[in-house]
């Protein structure tokens, strides 16, 4: 029996294939939660490489979904991986260790992000003092919101609460360390866990791509403004001087913003893991 498509997400579809899930990562470019109608060649197998990577990277601290990287259809060859079915926690497990993005928008207000107070005098990609754990909502449409650790606290629990918030600064932390010694500068991160059939709390998802985290070079980083990004902050940047005011449908990519695009993700993939593409 063939796998069953169970959800085709902004950049993942997902397949049902007896008791394990098929996680099939498309080219598919989602920005300002729209997809965009062009691909970017590579774009999702560059993602499942550097996804698995970081998940053999990670396996000392936190157990992860993968079930195989090679037990699944010929055609997705690459670009999907097994995993194991999870209950997934609804909370988006933001780290920042820098200002930027929405957490800068949340800082220049408040002077705070999710809820944790910054010192006055930071700036467009300032260093944080030490990296915070900022959560969101995990918004099945419309736009994740910003939510406290307590409020987190409030749905889940503190035990399940404490061990998000130490595992997502831990992975950070072990990541940022490691892309540290290729040059490259984890700025922040988006993760996602689930609970697995024996209680387990597990990494899920993709974990530390350009599609969820801020990549920047540290031989260029000054702060003070925009930093040069090896993410999906480029096409976030082009769309937006495109003229494109946010809302569906999105614009074309143009070929060289196609290539420049995948360029950028290959850049980030060789530097941190070593491999040729």
């Amino acid at each position: 029996m063939s796998p069953q498509l169970l959800h085709s997400g902004k950049v993942r579809d997902v397949y049902a294939d007896g008791d394990d899930l098929i996680l099939v990562a498309s080219d598919r470019v989602s920005v300002y939660d729209v997809i965009l109608p062009t691909p970017v060649p590579d774009k999702g197998k560059i993602l499942t490489q550097l996804s698995l990577f970081w998940f053999d990277q990670l396996k000392d601290l936190v157990p992860h979904h993968i079930v195989s990287a090679t037990d699944v259809p010929a055609e997705w060859e690459g670009r999907a991986v097994r995993v194991k079915k999870l209950s997934m926690v609804p909370v988006e497990c933001i780290a920042r260790g820098y200002l930027a993005g929405l957490g800068l928008e949340e800082y220049r207000r408040d002077r705070a992000v999710s809820g944790v107070s910054l010192p006055d005098g930071l700036l467009e990609g300032s260093k944080l003092p030490s990296p915070i754990f900022t959560p969101t909502t995990k918004a099945t449409e419309g736009h994740d919101e910003f939510i406290t650790f307590d409020e987190v606290v409030a749905e889940h629990g503190a035990d399940l609460s404490d061990r998000l918030r130490e595992l997502t600064l831990a992975v950070y932390a072990r990541g940022a360390e490691i892309a540290a010694r290729s040059g490259v500068i984890i700025a922040d991160t988006k993760l996602e866990f689930g609970i697995d059939a024996s209680g387990e709390l597990v990494l899920g998802d993709e974990v530390l791509t350009p599609d969820s985290s801020r990549f920047w070079p540290a031989d260029t980083w000054t702060p003070g403004g925009p930093q040069k990004s090896w993410d999906k902050q480029f096409v976030r940047d082009w769309s937006l001087k495109s003229g494109w005011d946010k809302t569906y449908p999105g614009p074309e990519i143009p070929p060289e913003i196609v290539d420049s695009t995948r360029a950028l993700y290959v850049d980030v993939y060789e530097r941190i893991t070593g491999n040729r593409w």
